[in-house]
């Protein structure tokens, strides 16, 4: 026992911590409940009446030496923690590092969710790979329609058809499976299609969508909701237009107009001398697409929008070049240091 005594001691006397949590690792090793120093108290216990007063006073002078170690090994640790404390000079100029700042389209996008959280929608989020189901059929896409073509939409599988993603619209059905009107969600995310790269197209990009189901829901409706953000985005000045067209998942719908930002709508470059620019799509939900989602179309109607968030983002900042938001120019992006 002896000799096991000896070799604890030589332990604890050549023990020395390379970080500080290492000290608190060896006070519980030595004197822990089922540490090394309470097993030499079991096995004192057995020893012979006539070693144990030789043998007690090793293991307490033991005990003390750990005590100590302990204690040399903390005030160390103060002494180094101080002694770099006081290497700072306080009186050196701080540090000029730069400030980052949120991606444009991150400021835009949460721009655009917040201006309707203002009306009571709420986010809803998708996944970006998709079943055929919930990005065409379930919106009343033909068999036929162009824009279930390889051409034009990224195909992971085909039968079953698993594809990325073209709209968010795919959220919005989502919704309408699970939840019970009334309905009211915007839905962010990033959306995929299959267009060559240019200053006006990407073959990703962001959009914000949203929709709107209840009792007595009308075109009027949409058309207030419409104002209200083109004004909150764009400023009070700001004036709408709708023009007729055509999507499958709505009927009646129409493509919405703004007024020119940038000539303040007497016609530029930017605007092709119109006025007017084009920022998003919309219409009353058609029948069939609350039908496939098991929505009763005679007791409940509905609208639905969509807007790319690089359109609204280029006509806000007046940027021209779709691809810059993609190339992670710092030249580009530093521009929006002061945005926050």
């Amino acid at each position: 026992m002896i000799d096991k005594i000896n070799d604890l001691l030589r332990r604890v006397e050549a023990f020395k911590p390379k970080v500080d949590s290492e000290i608190e690792e060896f006070r519980i090793r030595m004197l822990g409940r089922k540490g090394e120093m309470n097993d030499l108290f079991e096995e004192f216990k057995k020893v012979a009446p006539e070693m144990k007063k030789e043998l007690g006073q090793k293991i307490n002078a033991l005990k003390t030496r750990i005590n100590e170690k302990i204690a040399e090994m903390k005030a160390a640790a103060e002494n180094a923690e101080t002694t770099a404390q006081s290497q700072i000079d306080m009186t050196r100029p701080g540090s000029n590092d730069p400030i980052g700042s949120r991606h444009p389209i991150s400021l835009v996008k949460n721009q655009i969710v917040e201006i309707f959280s203002r009306l009571g929608y709420t986010v809803a989020e998708g996944p970006e790979i998709e079943d055929d189901w919930h990005v065409f059929s379930a919106l009343n896409f033909p068999p036929e329609h162009p824009a279930r073509d390889m051409q034009d939409t990224f195909f992971i599988t085909k039968n079953p058809d698993i594809l990325l993603r073209t709209h968010t619209s795919s959220i919005q059905v989502r919704t309408m499976e699970h939840q019970k009107p009334p309905i009211r969600v915007i839905c962010p995310g990033r959306v995929f299609r299959n267009e060559a790269i240019s200053y006006r197209a990407h073959c990703i990009f962001h959009q914000v969508e949203g929709l709107y189901i209840d009792e007595n829901v009308s075109f009027a409706d949409l058309k207030q909701s419409i104002l209200y953000f083109a004004k909150e985005m764009f400023g009070e000045k700001a004036r709408i237009r709708m023009r007729p067209s055509y999507f499958p998942f709505t009927e009646p719908s129409a493509e919405v107009d703004v007024s020119c930002n940038l000539c303040g709508g007497k016609g530029c470059n930017v605007c092709k001398h119109t006025g007017w620019l084009e920022i998003m799509g919309c219409g009353m939900v058609d029948p069939n697409v609350l039908e496939a989602s098991g929505i009763d179309s005679k007791k409940y109607s509905g609208f639905a929008f969509g807007m790319g968030v690089e359109r609204i983002s280029m006509l806000k900042y007046g940027v021209k070049d779709l691809r810059l938001y993609f190339e992670n120019d710092v030249r580009f992006l530093s521009q929006f240091d002061s945005v926050y």
